[in-house]
């Protein structure tokens, strides 16, 4: 297998983490990722290839490994791209489903085990990504984002665990969590995000790319194991 990268200290990853970090960010759960060292960092080539794809895989498997070994909270992993920046919403999603299907396809041809607690079909609402048998929720970033939160300068993934998630609600702490995100969203966009939804009333395939989809709006992604890897 290939080696995990750090690339903590990249010119990019210290902007992504100021940006992160800057006050007027709303996301507190990314915010203490950053400030408790349990955020990753990848920076990889061109958006639109899969020329880095080997290199993130191994990061996203290291998480998951170590996961299951200390299940802190607030891990992630953030694949940032030095080229690529798409043209406008529409095409940012394009490439973002097809670097997810790609890493999805490296995956299961590793053999590794999908994360039997979610669902790997886009179109149910407990879907998740999966790999290294854990499941994950994607974050979409880049420059031509509707929604200031998502507007970064380079396009961006931010992998987060899912099982996080659902760790604060057993804990009764994830609707404070969500409460005071979407409030602090709210401040900075003059707007509640279209797309955000209660957990499990529909799939958060829909939230991934950050670009308020329509109605009818069918995810670019079949599901894992409906194509053949070859």
């Amino acid at each position: 297998m290939y080696p995990v990268p750090d690339d903590r200290s990249h010119p990019l990853a210290l902007r992504f983490g100021e940006f992160v970090g800057h006050r007027a960010f709303p996301c507190v759960g990314a915010k203490a990722a950053l400030n408790r060292d349990g955020m990753r960092f990848v920076v990889a080539r061109d958006f639109r290839s899969a020329w880095d794809d080997l290199r993130i895989l191994p990061a996203l498997l290291d998480l998951a490994r170590g996961y299951r070994v200390d299940p802190a909270l607030f891990q992630s992993l953030v694949v940032l791209f030095e080229t690529g920046a798409p043209k406008d919403e529409h095409r940012y999603e394009q490439h973002l489903w097809q670097r997810l299907q790609s890493l999805t396809d490296k995956d299961q041809w590793l053999g590794q085990a999908p994360d039997p607690r979610v669902a790997h079909d886009p179109d149910d609402p407990h879907f998740a990504m999966s790999f290294g048998g854990e499941a994950f929720f994607v974050v979409g970033l880049h420059p031509r984002a509707s929604r200031p939160a998502r507007r970064f300068e380079a396009p961006a993934m931010v992998f987060n665990l899912h099982d996080q998630f659902e760790t604060l609600r057993l804990a009764g702490r994830y609707d404070k969590l969500r409460a005071t995100i979407l409030d602090r969203d709210l401040a900075v966009a003059g707007s509640l995000n279209p797309m955000l939804a209660p957990h499990g009333s529909i799939s958060a395939a829909r939230q991934y790319s950050g670009r308020a989809v329509e109605d009818g709006w069918r995810c670019p992604f079949p599901g894992r194991g409906n194509r053949d890897v070859a």
